[in-house]
């Protein structure tokens, strides 16, 4: 997980070197002119979707909707997605139901794009178009450098459709942005997720999809119960559950989301000491400072990767092969 982890910026480097690829797509994205964007993936690739929806609607002005897969293959019951772009996202390709609801969706109209790291695999087979992220070999169980290829190369093609020449510049600087990420210490906070009974993670718009990702690391991780949620979703329920003894890390980009962000973070301090901030001038947690919002919260998984692949080991697990899980998914 840790040198899977530090391979991110040169893998990130060669993605978004490929210029032909992602223009291709984008041609053809754009002969279908679609009404609605679909995004469907389990797990970390979840989380790639989350995000990724941010980045149609709030860019685009193309709505997003996470798919259903059950809906395929427990219920039998494809809906109509003509003028939908289904965007399928795996690191192996593998799941069934990934792949049976991409048929589906190819044949109920869709046109199907598949964000994957094995060109060769069979929900690449069963899409129409196919952006492979070339991350390389990946054994660590834990996902990491797959997932934030996946990220990046979805950023990537909503800069193309855009043609913002800011969020490319923005892509641009990642590698080396990336690098001065990894140096980030988040041991702080590590160290108060290594011996907690449970932990949240909280961001808003870009940064949610992210904050979820690393919920799910500590989860897989750390075997202890972590939650991702909105800082506004937070507010309606669950801010009950916090207290002192569960760390919650707070991500914050530099938009318009930053005050709930900051509303929430200066909420919760009075009854914790364990409230940690990364981003903004009041960060409690190293950063490299804030650059573009749409790519800022990717690259702090890069620290939090980092810090909970440290916080396992000093609780004794290994990082690489948590109990119960293994690389490949098969779900139906």
């Amino acid at each position: 997980m840790a040198r899977e982890t530090a391979e991110i910026p040169a893998a990130t480097e060669r993605l978004l070197a490929q210029d032909r690829l992602f223009s291709t797509i984008v041609q053809r994205i754009g002969q279908t002119k679609p009404r609605v964007v679909v995004f469907c993936g389990r797990g970390s690739s979840s989380h790639v979707g989350v995000y990724l929806r941010y980045l149609f609607e709030a860019r685009l002005g193309i709505l997003g909707s996470a798919a259903a897969p059950s809906i395929v293959t427990a219920y039998h019951s494809p809906p109509d997605l003509r003028g939908a772009l289904w965007i399928v996202i795996s690191q192996s390709g593998q799941s069934p139901d990934l792949v049976a609801a991409t048929q589906m969706a190819r044949q109920a109209g869709a046109l199907t794009l598949a964000i994957v790291n094995d060109e060769g695999s069979p929900t690449a087979a069963a899409s129409e178009l196919v952006l492979p992220i070339g991350a390389g070999a990946e054994r660590s169980v834990a996902a990491t450098k797959t997932v934030v290829l996946s990220m990046i190369a979805g950023a990537r093609l909503v800069t193309e459709m855009s043609g913002d020449p800011e969020f490319k510049r923005a892509l641009e600087s990642l590698p080396s942005r990336m690098t001065a990420a990894l140096a980030c210490d988040w041991s702080a906070w590590s160290k108060s997720v290594a011996g907690a009974p449970a932990a949240f993670v909280v961001g808003r718009g870009y940064g949610l999809g992210p904050a979820r990702e690393i919920a799910l690391k500590l989860a897989e991780s750390l075997l202890v119960p972590a939650l991702g949620y909105s800082a506004a979703e937070l507010r309606h329920g669950p801010r009950a559950s916090v207290n002192a003894a569960t760390p919650v890390l707070l991500i914050r980009q530099a938009d318009a989301a930053a005050a709930t962000v900051d509303a929430l973070a200066d909420d919760l301090r009075p009854g914790s000491d364990l409230i940690f901030t990364a981003g903004g001038d009041a960060g409690t947690l190293p950063w490299i400072g804030d650059a573009h919002p749409v790519v800022d919260p990717v690259l702090m998984l890069l620290p939090a990767y980092r810090a909970i692949e440290f916080a396992a080991c000093l609780r004794g697990f290994d990082p690489d092969a948590p109990p119960h899980l293994s690389k490949v998914t098969y779900t139906l």
